[in-house]
């Protein structure tokens, strides 16, 4: 869709396209890139994206936590790690923002059911 303000006179070839489209709706507003090493190596430098999900959908979507790898020249591979607040369609929690502790667990706050989480992992 033509962007009123910007679009008017430039071709969609002008402009580079998204590495990677993270769905519909799904609202990712919390991101983070994962310094800590409290999880397995694999999640070090990851971003992790809370995402707080659609609303004006009939089949709703995100509600959960993803992690985004990225490298230089390699496609950004996207992965699910955390979900569960959207049941039947019908959400009670809305992950909305990421923080992560000094000691590597993530708290992730949910403006939904007022309440943060705290991620921990333990080999």
């Amino acid at each position: 869709m033509l962007d009123p303000d910007f679009g008017q006179g430039h071709s969609c070839s002008e402009f580079n396209p998204p590495l990677l489209k993270l769905g519909p709706h799904v609202a990712p507003i919390g991101m983070i890139f994962y310094t800590g090493s409290m999880f397995p190596a694999q999640y070090k430098n990851r971003i992790f994206v809370a995402q707080r999900g659609s609303w004006n959908r009939s089949e709703k979507l995100g509600y959960g936590l993803t992690t985004v790898t990225v490298g230089l020249g390699k496609a950004p591979v996207q992965e699910g790690f955390a979900s569960g607040w959207l049941e039947n369609n019908q959400p009670w929690g809305r992950p909305a923002y990421l923080f992560q502790m000094p000691d590597g667990a993530l708290l992730v706050s949910d403006d939904y059911a007022g309440a943060i989480y705290r991620i921990s992992y333990q080999r």
